[in-house]
């Protein structure tokens, strides 16, 4: 038997020493280059590229041409645009042929001025604007009254949600049956429809008759364009579980030019007392604002 307690660990053999000296890193020319090679020690190193190292010059330069290309409604040479975009002629030249091509500009007499996708970005952006526009709005009155809020339109014989408000505490009602053809079941659709015209509401309900979707709901077109016919103008549309057992919903209506409209609310069925005291409040609110809403509701 091998005692192997007292046997000395292995260990590999040494390497002869070399007679070179040691390698020495060259003097640093310029005290201030880092020549650290751990990338962590500059955030500018090729694994962290300074930021405007990511960005791309010629789209930089081509939005310059599209900005100074909007400040001359009278349209502008390209030498008036190179000049005030410090780009160099034939650069601009370049850049203004593309911007032409796609259709951001167009050449008249040799004058640049803005296309028609160029125009359709701004169309967009103002739109997008405006839609911010009401769900502030509409935050904010949810928060104020404490439930739910919702906008709606009427555009081309549909019933349009817009925007929605709500939070965890006070959610808004479930989607369940397709809110643009059961429009005849709640507050919303019911407060749109009294504001067309007798030809349009029968057109709507020739394509999307009334039809019982709840105990409660209106079960015929004749008997809603009754109801319809009885409401009156810029009062609060209230229905009481007709689209949604165990919710109440009201809404206000809200005319602009030829855009019929609504903000409505809805809260659960056992705070019915709620529904008209809120409804008179978003009412309120409505009326306090909507000269500086009635470009954005027309979204």
């Amino acid at each position: 038997m091998v005692d192997t307690a007292s046997a000395e660990p292995f260990a590999p053999p040494a390497r002869p020493r070399s007679a070179a000296p040691p390698l020495q890193r060259p003097p640093n020319p310029n005290p201030n280059l880092n020549l650290n090679p751990n990338p962590n020690a500059n955030s500018n190193t090729p694994e962290h590229p300074h930021p405007a190292a990511t960005l791309i010059g010629s789209v930089q330069r081509a939005m310059r041409l599209l900005e100074s290309v909007a400040a001359h409604e009278c349209g502008a040479p390209a030498k008036q645009l190179a000049r005030e975009t410090e780009l160099a002629l034939p650069t601009a030249y370049h850049l203004l042929r593309t911007l032409v091509h796609e259709g951001y500009l167009r050449r008249e007499k040799g004058l640049f001025f803005l296309g028609e996708a160029a125009e359709r970005l701004g169309r967009s952006g103002a739109a997008q604007k405006r839609r911010s526009t009401v769900a502030d709005t509409l935050a904010q009155w949810r928060d104020s009254i404490g439930v739910p809020v919702y906008y709606a339109r009427y555009r081309d014989g549909e019933i349009e949600i817009m925007c929605v408000s709500d939070t965890p505490g006070n959610p808004a009602v479930e989607e369940w049956a397709d809110f643009g053809e059961t429009g005849h079941a709640h507050a919303i659709g019911q407060c749109l429809l009294s504001q067309l015209d007798e030809d349009a509401r029968r057109d709507h309900l020739d394509r999307y008759p009334a039809q019982s979707i709840t105990p409660y709901t209106v079960r015929d077109n004749r008997t809603l364009l009754r109801r319809l016919e009885r409401m009156r103008r810029m009062e609060p549309v209230v229905e009481r579980q007709e689209y949604a057992l165990g919710t109440v919903c009201a809404a206000i209506p809200i005319t602009v030019g030829t855009t019929a409209a609504t903000m409505a609310i809805s809260l659960p069925a056992h705070h019915a007392d709620r529904l008209l005291p809120a409804a008179r409040q978003l009412q309120s609110e409505i009326g306090r604002l909507l000269g500086s809403l009635a470009i954005s509701i027309s979204i």
